[in-house]
Parts: structure tokens; sequence; C-alpha cells
């Protein structure tokens, strides 16, 4: 036995027609209006999954980037400061040969001792620059000074490694081990750096012969010694820099090509979707026309 179509089941489906018109039309809207083409879950099961997955890793290459920057900043930093340490034994150095040269009286000597000295304190200066807050020559313990003004030329700090992380499971080491080459003064007479300047000064004001030979002999010569470390130090910190410059610029290609990803899987292409919704709209529009016969005819019926 064959069912009847009535006329209200004709209309139930020219309506069902019309609402799934209308809401193809509204959808594309929107993508069109948000600029994305996933505007719920259900709308693209594999997509919004995939999504989700894509901007996961750019919150991950995010967090690398503020790291690899903070370190670059780190190491800019301390590049600058051991810069001014260099200049500053480059002038002692030029005192000490002026020193040595017979020339200069004991005044001249004590005038250059003087000098000397305020530039073994301009080192500690620089020895103590901070980043952040935090002084980048301490090692671990970042919120005490490496060094105190005055005569006491022992190291606060100690040799803790400081890192940023670059990527899962990677790090740079981004400390530098000053006290390795500026050493603990003349009380701890290991020939470091602030122990060779505290040696010269009292060369300096000492005037004795043995003292004037030295300057120009001993003292010049573990002078060198040292500049030459602050050298090597120098260039261990480069490397630092040029590495995390080099995972920047790796993190910065990666973010670009896994955004361009995230774009095509969620963005409208706002011309195939424009084309779309007109011929929604026209789709939508010849519903209604068809309904509006449909319905009128299935009135006339009734009233005969």
């Amino acid at each position: 036995m064959m069912d009847r179509i009535t006329g209200s089941m004709l209309t139930g489906s020219t309506l069902n027609d019309i609402n799934s018109a209308l809401a193809k039309m509204q959808q594309t809207s929107e993508e069109i209006s948000s600029g994305r083409t996933i505007l719920e879950p259900s709308d693209n099961p594999f997509g919004a999954s995939q999504a989700i997955d894509l901007q996961s890793q750019l919150d991950g290459l995010n967090s690398y980037t503020a790291s690899v920057n903070d370190g670059i900043s780190w190491t800019q930093t301390a590049s600058s400061a051991m810069s001014g340490i260099g200049e500053a034994l480059q002038r002692v150095r030029e005192l000490l040969v002026s020193a040595g040269n017979g020339t200069k009286n004991q005044s001249d000597l004590s005038n250059i001792a003087h000098e000397v000295s305020e530039l073994t304190e301009s080192i500690k200066q620089d020895a103590n620059v901070q980043y952040a807050g935090q002084y980048i020559f301490s090692g671990t313990l970042s919120t005490t000074p490496p060094y105190q003004q005055g005569e006491n030329d022992e190291y606060q700090g100690n040799s803790g490694t400081v890192s940023r992380a670059t990527g899962p499971g990677a790090t740079v080491a981004v400390s530098t081990d000053l006290a390795s080459v500026l050493g603990n003064g003349a009380a701890a007479g290991d020939g470091k750096t602030l122990d060779v300047l505290r040696t010269i000064v009292k060369h300096l004001n000492e005037g004795t012969t043995e003292g004037r030979e030295a300057l120009t002999g001993s003292d010049l010569k573990e002078l060198d010694n040292n500049i030459e470390g602050m050298l090597t130090l120098q260039a261990t910190n480069g490397s630092a820099t040029d590495q995390l410059q080099s995972t920047a610029a790796r993190i910065e290609s990666l973010h670009t090509s896994i955004a361009g990803a995230l774009s095509n899987t969620t963005s409208t292409d706002v011309a195939q979707a424009t084309i779309a919704y007109s011929t929604e709209q026209a789709a939508f529009q010849a519903a209604l026309r068809s309904a509006s016969t449909i319905v009128q005819e299935s009135l006339l019926n009734f009233l005969k």
C-alpha cells in the first residue's frame, strides 16, 4: 500500500529545504565575517584537532622565542661589560709601559698608581653589571653582586651555570665565569687580574728599583696573560650569542611555517567563500519562490 503525499508533508519538506539553505548561507556569512572556516569543532573535527595541535606547537615556539631572546640580551649585556673591562686593562697596560720607560719620577708613578686603582674599581663595577635585576657574573647567585667596591676583592658569586631553554631538552649556557679571570685579589695571591692590578699599584707606590723593573717585567707579562684570558671569555660569550641568534632564526622559520599551516587549516578563503555565499543566496531565493508556489497550490487544494 502506497502512502499518500499530503500537503503538510510537502510544506514540511519545503521548509526543511529553506532552513537548510538558510543555514548554509549563514554559515558562509559567519566564515567570511570571522575569517575562520572552523567556527565549532563539529564543523570539521579533523581540522579542529589539527588546528589545536598546530596552535600548541606555536605556543611552545613562542615560549622558546622568549627564552632565546632573553638569553641574547643576557649575553649581549655580558659582552658590553667585558668590553669595558678589556678597555680598562688596555689602559692599565699603556700606563704600565709609560711607567717603566725610566723617565717618570715618584710623583708621576704615584699618580699612575692612583689611576690604576680607579681603573680597578671601574672593572669591579663592570663585573657587577645587572640584566633584568640579576647580576650576570655571579653564577646562580644572581641576587648577589660578585664584587664589593673597595679593597675587598673576594668573589661573592659561584661557578653555577645559568642556561636558557632553546627547544625540547635543549639549552644554551649564557653565564660567563668572569671570576676565572678576575680572581679574588691580592689576598688570594692567585695571579688573576685583580691580584695583578693590586700588585702593580704596590710596585708603583714603592718606588724601588725592583718595583720599577717588575712593572715592565713580571707585572706586564701577567697583565698580558689576563688580557688574553679576558679575550677568551669574550670569544666564548660571543659564541653563545651566535648560537642563540641562529636558534632564534630557526625558531622564527618554524613559526612562519606552522602559522601558515594553521592559517590554511582555519582561515577563510574570502574569494571562494564570497562566491559560495552568492550561490547559496541564489539557491535560498529560489527555494523561497518555489515554496510560495507550493504553499499556494496546497491551500487551493484544501479550499476545493
